[in-house]
């Protein structure tokens, strides 16, 4: 977790102290983000034209070929108070920049992962994208070196187009949250309807591209849109399916295989996504399964109403993880996990520039009793291009 910094003349004058105090500025942060959500509310229509994001164009030309710069900027505030402990901060969560484009038929990127909190040291983190990718007459895409391969309903979701400020916690326990591997990996359509993924990738932990000091991991996904019915305007059903090598230098979960349901439904103004997930644990790690059930409302073009309702077992006392600032709160580990959270998001200009405001309830259980009893705000910022 990455924090804002704190100035040397503040460090000596607030000996141990949370940099610049984060905790009453985060408070100060929701506070501001709250005030001026009715405001945000009665828009109607794009706040922030497109032509903003034009700078981002490099080159393009009549042939399909082009190059765009491509990142993203997410930053956090977060309070969070529970039975045992709290938690404040105001953190950057991601800053992430590169380029991508095409070139003769072929998609490339790289993109790296940085530290917006010490520039002048640590700078750098890893690359995240560094990929190669061919399109064939026949729709098959093939993408080589490091990519990501996501699973699970939010694992499976770019965290630039989440509905809410973090993962879901079913998704943490199971993804491997490294998220980006190298690999290889295959995409094609087949009786016009079905979709597959298939993808063979190194567990290696190198920041850039390694292959050589961990085993490896298979995913595969099959997903099928249907369209308009009685009950819906659209869904999409996916099957994700994980099998893990189990080697101690992984850079995974300690799962030999993970399975997951998800879907997401469409009618009028709703949306409700759901995930049914399972992961067989070794090396300690118990088996654990979950669900995850969210309704989405979008009242206007801007502003959308998120409604979260997770659960989590597993068989074994201290196998299910907290969520990201829970965590902070408490580092336990139990064997039960529920949340509910509700939000309100605003898309300034879509998925590019937008406000998440949410709380959340959550609760943790263990062999020997509650381990986890608390109640979370977050307000977060995220924007990309």
């Amino acid at each position: 977790m990455t924090h804002l910094p704190l100035p040397d003349h503040l460090r000596t004058r607030f000996p141990g102290s949370r940099p610049w105090h984060f905790g009453k500025i985060s408070a100060a942060v929701l506070a501001c983000l709250l005030a001026g959500a009715p405001a945000l509310a009665e828009q109607s229509e794009t706040v922030i034209p497109d032509t903003y994001w034009d700078i981002a164009d490099m080159y393009e030309n009549d042939k399909g070929d082009y190059l765009k710069l491509s990142g993203r900027l997410h930053a956090d505030g977060a309070v969070f108070d529970a039975n045992q402990g709290n938690y404040s901060d105001l953190l950057w969560r991601r800053f992430r920049f590169g380029v991508k484009g095409e070139l003769s038929g072929m998609t490339y990127a790289i993109e790296a992962d940085m530290n917006l909190n010490n520039t002048m040291t640590n700078w750098y983190n890893r690359l995240t994208d560094a990929y190669l990718q061919w399109k064939f007459d026949n729709g098959t895409k093939i993408r080589i070196l490091k990519q990501s391969a996501g699973f699970t309903l939010d694992g499976g979701t770019s965290s630039k187009k989440l509905f809410t400020p973090q993962r879901n916690n079913l998704t943490n326990n199971l993804w491997f949250t490294a998220e980006y591997f190298t690999g290889v990996s295959v995409t094609n359509t087949f009786a016009d309807e079905w979709e597959y993924y298939a993808g063979v990738f190194a567990t290696d932990g190198d920041p850039e591209i390694g292959i050589d000091d961990a085993g490896y991991f298979t995913l595969f996904k099959l997903g099928r849109e249907f369209g308009e019915t009685r009950a819906w305007d659209k869904a999409r059903f996916r099957f994700d399916y994980v099998y893990n090598d189990a080697d101690p230098n992984a850079n995974t979960r300690d799962y030999s295989d993970v399975y997951s349901v998800s879907s997401h439904i469409d009618r009028g103004d709703w949306e409700v996504r759901t995930d049914l997930a399972y992961g067989d644990g070794y090396d300690g790690q118990g088996d654990l399964w979950g669900f995850v059930v969210m309704p989405a409302y979008q009242q206007t073009d801007v502003v959308q109403w998120v409604v979260r309702f997770t659960h989590i077992e597993s068989n074994r006392d201290g196998s299910v993880r907290l969520g990201r600032y829970e965590s902070s709160v408490v580092s336990d580990r139990g064997d039960i996990y529920s949340e509910v959270f509700g939000g309100v998001n605003f898309y300034l200009n879509e998925h590019k520039f937008k406000i998440h405001l949410g709380a959340q309830v959550a609760d943790a259980e263990g062999d020997d009793g509650r381990q986890y009893d608390g109640i979370g705000f977050t307000a977060s910022l995220r924007i990309y291009w």
